[in-house]
């Protein structure tokens, strides 16, 4: 599986997803692409999108293309933020299915 990661993501997010290909969007040359222009190009290169951009999936329907999203919700997009959704990321990718678009948020624990 082929992942791309956006580019408002940390470039070292990669390095969490080793069992997969990650590349991301400044090493495809990429960067400065607009949402629409950037999935057009993912299409036939890439399995999976992961992104922190909640307003993505307001702006494209992932129905059209034959890739995936994974949307990270995070309060910031430093890793140290984002290193806690890598297990649900990894899980997720496990099971995602082409067009689909999955949200990725921190489990609450409630104690009791």
């Amino acid at each position: 599986m082929k992942l791309l990661i956006d580019e408002c993501l940390p470039r070292k997010l990669k390095f969490s997803l080793s069992d997969y290909e990650v590349f991301t969007v400044p090493e495809m040359g990429w960067s400065g692409k607009k949402n629409g222009e950037l999935l057009r190009l993912m299409v036939g290169e890439f399995d999976v999108f992961i992104t922190i951009d909640g307003n993505l999936h307001y702006q494209q329907s992932m129905i059209n293309f034959p890739t995936a999203m994974i949307l990270l919700s995070a309060p910031n997009n430093k890793l140290e933020s984002l290193l806690p959704l890598v297990p649900q990321v990894q899980e997720c990718l496990k099971i995602i299915d082409k067009g689909q678009m999955v949200i990725i948020k921190k489990q609450v624990e409630l104690g009791g």
